[in-house]
């Protein structure tokens, strides 16, 4: 991996990322938001702005017990990325992450305004 390789999420993440790959995984996510925070996160795996969202996201974030991680990988899942976007009424943006408790948006942020400590106060 070079100075600059930014296509790839990293393989160094602490985090357990739950993968949604289809717009049925995401529905179903969705529905456990009655129980459990769900936090959205939209990457794009050809975007250094994204990759670096991710990155200081990743190295940032502490587990919280009441919230679970969602990762959509837009280039690969758009039709998901469109969907959540449809379901939450949040303009879709890239990077961008969603919060989402009972099955409505809590909190969005994208791009450089994409903080742990800002969503994690958000939950």
């Amino acid at each position: 991996m070079g100075l600059f390789s930014f296509s790839k999420k990293s393989e160094q993440s602490k985090i357990n990322w739950n993968h949604i790959s289809t717009v049925e995984e995401l529905k179903q996510a969705i529905a456990e938001t009655e129980n459990v925070t769900g936090i959205f996160f939209k990457h794009s795996t050809r975007c250094s702005i994204s990759s670096m969202a991710l990155n200081r996201f990743e190295s940032s974030w502490e587990q919280v017990d009441n919230a679970k991680l969602y990762f959509i990988d837009l280039i690969s899942n758009r039709e998901v990325s469109n969907t959540i976007s449809e379901m939450t009424g949040v303009i879709h943006q890239s990077p961008q992450v969603i919060v989402v408790k009972n099955g409505k948006e809590i909190y969005n942020a994208s791009h450089n305004g994409i903080s742990a400590s800002d969503i994690k106060n958000s939950i």
